[in-house]
């Protein structure tokens, strides 16, 4: 199963409803700059992470990473979706940005 891709004034919206974005970079991509109040779950531990119920949006830098983890999701009965385009996506839009660097 394939999850649907959300753009990124979708992703916003529904994020300000209480939707959880997980960004599945590493600790280091992350800290470097993420969506303002995103998750970091790295793809890798995605899979032994509890997730809470309900909907998630998962992300990445472009949208590779993170589509490919929410179809991961989707297959094991989680509602995913992914963010199309990714982090750099967002930022385009001129949508909150947060960095630890």
């Amino acid at each position: 199963m394939t999850a649907e891709r959300i753009d990124p004034a979708s992703a916003r919206r529904r994020q300000r409803n209480g939707e959880l974005v997980i960004d599945v970079r590493s600790a280091q991509e992350y800290a470097s700059g993420h969506i303002a109040g995103a998750v970091n779950i790295p793809f890798e531990e995605l899979g032994a992470a509890t997730l809470p119920d309900g909907p998630v949006m998962t992300t990445c830098g472009g949208g590779g990473r993170g589509g490919r983890a929410a179809d991961a999701l989707v297959e094991s009965g989680h509602e995913a979706y992914s963010i199309d385009g990714g982090t750099r996506a967002w930022q385009e839009l001129g949508l909150p940005i947060e960095s630890a660097l």
